[in-house]
């Protein structure tokens, strides 16, 4: 089997502050075939400074107004050209130095490629202390269907061959991803746990008010897909789940 290549998309906007820990990341890996590339909105922060000055180990990079993250992650899909897209955004890191490899090692071992790859993610915050494994955990087996109890799997921790992924749905402002990775779980036939954390995800603690929005798209887009009266009776359960567990924290 040939040697897989992973478009390894970065999205920044006035991220100068993470950027390079981002870039250091890719850039150490031991995997060699990696195309990197990073799509900028324009940044007025000294982000485009730190991206030429790493530039000669980026594939391919653009600094642009664009109509948010989710234009830029398409922008990003658009000019890919390796086996699998993986998006490690500005913040993000790879779990070890060794990640990609090791993830080409599993995946070779298999007689045909799997669609979509998966793993686990580590939650971080801004000076990069562990704040603990993500609380939703990826599930053993995961197929389209799994998305009903949330996104289990953080996207940058979800690989996709990137002849199956779609562009993301601009009418989502805030979980695109969720309803993007649904959409390529759908047209998988093959979905690879790779029983590893791949990714350190930032905590970024969004505002109330997106977090809201982003709930209320999630919603619809479960709709969507599993139908409003399983949708409902889910979300009862979220509810319940979520209020007892914070009593249970104040009791201890």
């Amino acid at each position: 089997m040939h040697q897989p290549k992973f478009s390894i998309i970065t999205i920044t906007y006035n991220a100068s502050q993470w950027l390079e820990q981002t870039i250091l990341s890719v850039l150490s890996q031991s995997y060699p075939a990696i195309e990197y590339l990073i799509i900028d909105g324009n940044s007025t922060d000294g982000t485009v400074d730190i991206i030429k000055q790493y530039s000669s180990g980026v594939s391919y990079w653009i600094s642009e107004p664009d109509k948010g993250i989710y234009d830029a992650m398409n922008k990003g899909l658009q000019k890919a050209t390796g086996d699998y897209v993986w998006f490690m955004n500005a913040g993000d890191t790879f779990y070890t130095s060794d990640t990609v490899q090791r993830v080409a090692s599993l995946i070779q071992k298999k007689k045909v490629l799997p669609d979509i790859v998966y793993g686990e993610t580590l939650i971080v915050d801004a000076n990069g202390n562990s704040l603990g494994m993500r609380r939703l955990k990826a599930p053993d087996k995961l197929t389209w269907k799994s998305f009903r109890m949330g996104m289990l799997v953080c996207h940058q921790s979800f690989i996709t061959k990137r002849t199956i992924a779609p562009l993301f749905d601009l009418k989502y402002r805030y979980s695109a991803d969720f309803d993007w990775c649904i959409r390529c779980m759908k047209v998988s036939e093959r979905i690879y746990n790779t029983r590893m954390t791949l990714s350190r995800f930032m905590d970024g603690g969004v505002s109330t008010s997106q977090r809201k929005a982003s709930l209320k798209e999630r919603y619809d887009i479960m709709c969507r897909y599993y139908g409003k009266i399983l949708t409902s009776l889910l979300h009862i359960w979220f509810a319940i789940r979520f209020y007892t567990a914070k009593y249970l924290k104040r009791t201890v």
